[in-house]
């Protein structure tokens, strides 16, 4: 009986895998896949139809309540950064200090951008400055489907120590911890795909002539910033890890020292507007992700529950093997393209639960599952959010984004799996 209910729930997993890569709703998508498995569940002995209304149904939905808070006021900081014009000074500065090398100007605007997205999150602010950093970098001479590539995997490459998306993806691994044991490999893994962005900027580069007219492109649509607020973007990153503090009081303190050094704190009404419109536009900003991370946590319970068919069906035949796992990994990368099961926001939801049912150690599977989540969905695929944006912004087609980007971040997020290897694998 489990075997075959196993089988049932492997065919509800392909489907699901279908579904996502014809850009089918994931919200819908894993409530029903929810629905089907607490009901599989069910038939199997594994649970009550009152322990699924108390655990699945409502606790999940329920336990994800703090990691929509924290997604929530990420996008407010986010929306700070904007509206203050410190994520846009940062940018400008960046453009002064490079010279008139096409190169080097664009490669660290891709860095600023990094260190930006450390912290900032949400596709408002992603919206803002690219912007900003989009026609820069073309104004460079850098053809447009590399300009949306460079830019698209520097925000990627920030995500990898950005707290907020690391709290989402702790509502699937409660057990792990944002400490220094994760921040090596964070900080190691954003380094390598900020190189690779590097690498691809040369390569595509090579022989471009140069442009001079970068840095008069953006003196006209940027109000300058106190120089001390420029570490605004750092701020929560510092709190976080060298003082142990938590998300939300971390963006709060960073969101209040940019309006008042910025001077956007004159008085009690504009500042207390000013909060509230920012606080709005960032919950609009991540309104959808938040519908989906609630429904989400529902399958999580649910695969949870289903974990005993899967190592009935499956446990003897995929390996646990930590060398094996990563080899499958970096050779099947773009899985994570188009919602599939390689990344966590698409089917790669239901990969984790197959995987943590035949007895793969959290340790190795979070940041394995991380790598392409960050490197092929977040950075290089039409299907996310932001990313569709800038293709409608830069005019590129899906296919020249895809050419451009992927071959580079599938590189990077080969060494990336190298690294998850050495310090998680042995």
């Amino acid at each position: 009986m489990e075997i075959l209910i196993g089988i049932v729930l492997l065919v509800t997993y392909f489907l699901l895998i279908r579904f996502a890569a014809k850009g089918g709703n994931l919200m819908i998508g894993f409530f029903v896949m929810a629905v089907i498995w607490v009901a599989l569940s069910i038939i199997g002995g594994k649970l009550t139809w009152d322990a699924a209304m108390l655990n699945v149904f409502e606790g999940g939905p329920e336990s994800w309540g703090a990691t929509a808070v924290i997604v929530i006021f990420g996008s407010w900081f986010g929306r700070i950064l904007v509206e203050t014009e410190i994520a846009s000074s940062l940018i400008k500065k960046t453009v002064e200090l490079s010279g008139e090398n096409p190169l080097f100007t664009a490669s660290l605007l891709c860095i600023v951008t990094s260190l930006i997205f450390t912290s900032t999150f949400g596709a408002g602010a992603v919206v803002a400055i690219g912007i900003i950093v989009l026609p820069i970098m073309m104004s460079l001479g850098v053809p447009k489907p590399l300009a949306l590539s460079s830019y698209l995997m520097s925000v990627g490459s920030g995500m990898f120590v950005n707290i907020v998306l690391f709290k989402q993806m702790q509502g699937i691994f409660p057990k792990y911890l944002y400490d220094m044991n994760y921040l090596k490999f964070g900080f190691s893994a954003m380094a390598v795909q900020v190189i690779f962005v590097i690498l691809m900027l040369s390569f595509g580069l090579r022989k471009r002539k140069v442009h001079h007219m970068a840095v008069s492109s953006v003196e006209k649509k940027i109000i300058s910033v106190p120089w001390y607020a420029l570490i605004t973007p750092l701020i929560p990153v510092v709190l976080a890890i060298f003082f142990s503090w938590q998300p939300v009081p971390a963006f709060i303190v960073a969101s209040i020292y940019a309006l008042v050094v910025c001077g956007r704190f004159t008085s009690y009404k504009e500042g207390t507007r000013l909060i509230t419109r920012t606080f709005f536009d960032g919950v609009v900003d991540v309104a959808s992700l938040l519908g989906f991370l609630f429904i989400l946590p529902m399958f999580n319970k649910a695969s949870g529950v289903a974990a005993p068919f899967f190592q009935a069906l499956l446990g003897n035949i995929i390996p646990n093997n930590a060398l094996i796992l990563c080899i499958g990994f970096a050779i099947l990368l773009p899985l994570g393209l188009f919602r599939g099961p390689l990344t966590i926001f698409g089917a790669g939801s239901a990969t984790v639960a197959i995987l943590q049912a035949i007895g793969v150690p959290i340790a190795l599977l979070f940041p394995l599952i991380y790598v392409p989540t960050i490197a092929m969905n977040l950075s290089a695929c039409p299907t996310q959010s932001w990313n569709l944006w800038a293709l409608n912004y830069t005019k590129v087609g899906a296919k020249e984004f895809l050419l451009t980007g992927v071959p580079w971040a599938w590189a990077a997020g080969i060494v990336n799996v190298a690294i998850v290897y050495f310090m998680f694998g042995l």
